[in-house]
């Protein structure tokens, strides 16, 4: 059985270096066998997440849908004063809508990171979107790949470093290897998810079989 890799990727800037670096690391897991799949943050316009809300557009339920069946993600989103994108935030803010999933959010799934920068530093955006895969109950492979200087590495959706392209093909297919084994067996053991449900639960039904 082949597994599937999202990508959730890009800004809102017409020409996205971080949609461009996660588009090259699709070819990767393709490359192992991959089914892929990419969801472009300015084509998703997705409007701001307010919880509880009861209208739910439908960009962000077909992106959770593909998530919940997806067996690993990449996540690629430019680096800005220090940190993710507003709206790269937004899109995984609409996540919340995995929370009353079996099992929830990003359970056993592997995530792949990468950053862009159009300074010297990328890595903050990498540390941030660890910690939200950590959240959600994800797996994050240790390579990652922040680029900085972006600008120096891509023109109009192209790579031009042949290294750099190598590097992010062999993330996805690094994402695409661990997802395969994960999908051959559930990882988290029913005690470790009930323990992740006493001390965060994330719905009413997990509240009631936390001990």
């Amino acid at each position: 059985m082949a597994v599937k890799i999202v990508a959730l990727a890009g800004s809102l800037a017409e020409q996205s270096t971080s949609l461009a670096a996660a588009r090259i690391a699709l070819e990767g897991a393709a490359q192992a066998g991959a089914d892929t799949e990419v969801y472009d943050i300015r084509q998703l316009d997705l409007p701001m997440y307010v919880p509880g809300t009861s209208t739910v557009p439908d960009a962000a339920r077909a992106l959770c849908d593909s998530i919940y069946r997806c067996h690993g993600m990449l996540w690629s989103s430019p680096l800005y004063h220090g940190t993710i994108s507003g709206s790269f935030k937004n899109a995984l803010d609409w996540l919340q809508l995995l929370s009353d999933r079996q099992p929830a959010y990003l359970t056993d799934k592997v995530i792949g990171l990468i950053s862009t920068a159009g300074g010297t530093q990328g890595l903050q955006a990498v540390n941030t979107m660890e910690f939200v895969v950590r959240a959600l109950r994800g797996w994050s492979v240790p390579l990652v790949i922040p680029i900085p200087q972006a600008w120096r590495a891509f023109q109009d959706g192209h790579v031009l470093n042949e290294s750099l392209a190598a590097q992010l093909r062999t993330l996805g297919a690094e994402v695409a290897r661990a997802a395969g084994h994960f999908a051959s067996g559930r990882l988290t053991t029913p005690d470790a998810s009930r323990v992740e449900a006493a001390l965060q639960p994330v719905s009413d039904a997990e509240v009631r079989r936390a001990p």
